[in-house]
């Protein structure tokens, strides 16, 4: 389908676009990558009158170190973070996770920002950002404000974002040095969502688990952080009946539609096999 009618505005700095939303009121999305809202456009799920495409402020858009911590303007591209050193060091799992979206085409054009903000329940950065604990830096008309990431997803499609609001970086504890990781996706196809997918952030002391973060993609209509499957696996050295309960731990809170990448039990079933996996991969990379 063509999206409606709608204009097109591309400011020149972080106060122009702020200003326009303002004024606008409501009837304007700002416009990163594109390749979440396009399509939604396309079905006529969203019909903004006008389009503030953020592309051309340079102050959205790179990766830093800020102390402990790890800034990412909103509009980093996949592509970017794939060619960042310092996520290469310090975020390995953030590489994973961005070398399984989509297809190159897309990574060099979809933004860090614009996965992370649209509240879809299949992109894969919301669970990834949830288990390595992320802020959301958000300005708008009333100032700017952090959103911790696992209170920003409210429902599909529904976010913390006020109006004329824009996310503007996400800021990342950085993790321990050799800390283990994981980001285990089933997908039909390339370009495809996920049918399931587990992200595992987890460090290791005499043999057996220290701490540990588990995140979900696509199992319900957020993004979901497994609290009790990771408790399941603090203090174990992930053997099989500790990665057992995790699996059934995440699984209880899974709520998976059925669609064409499966009925909701096979999804489900995945979403614990996943997490096992997770789990027993980043455990082997933990030095």
């Amino acid at each position: 389908m063509i999206p409606g009618p709608f204009t097109y505005h591309r400011p020149a700095d972080l106060n122009e676009a702020v200003k326009l939303l303002a004024t606008l009121d409501g009837e304007a999305r700002p416009l990163a990558g594109g390749h979440s809202l396009i399509p939604m456009m396309k079905l006529r799920l969203a019909t903004p009158e006008h389009l503030i495409d953020l592309h051309g402020i340079k102050d959205l858009r790179g990766v830093r170190r800020d102390g402990d911590r790890i800034v990412i303007g909103a509009m980093t591209t996949q592509h970017d973070l794939l060619a960042s050193d310092e996520i290469a060091k310090a975020l390995p799992i953030l590489r994973e996770t961005a070398l399984v979206i989509a297809d190159p085409q897309v990574r060099y054009c979809g933004t860090l920002g614009g996965n992370v903000a649209n509240g879809d329940p299949g992109n894969d950065m919301p669970a990834l950002m949830m288990t390595l604990n992320a802020t959301y830096q958000l300005i708008g008309p009333g100032g700017s404000r952090e959103v911790a990431a696992t209170d920003f997803y409210q429902g599909a499609y529904f976010t913390a974002l006020e109006p004329g609001e824009i996310l503007t970086g996400i800021s990342i504890p950085a993790p321990q040095a050799g800390h283990g990781y994981a980001y285990e996706k089933l997908k039909r196809k390339i370009g495809d969502y996920a049918t399931a997918a587990a992200a595992v952030v987890l460090t290791m002391s005499g043999g057996k688990v220290a701490t540990c973060r588990i995140g979900l993609t696509n199992l319900s209509e957020t993004p979901l952080l497994a609290e009790d499957a990771a408790k399941a696996v603090i203090g174990t050295s992930l053997d099989t009946a500790s990665l057992q309960k995790a699996a059934a731990a995440a699984q209880t809170i899974m709520a998976p539609a059925g669609d064409g990448r499966g009925p909701v039990e096979y999804r489900r079933y995945v979403g614990g096999v996943l997490v096992a996996r997770a789990l027993r991969r980043a455990a082997e990379r933990a030095a």
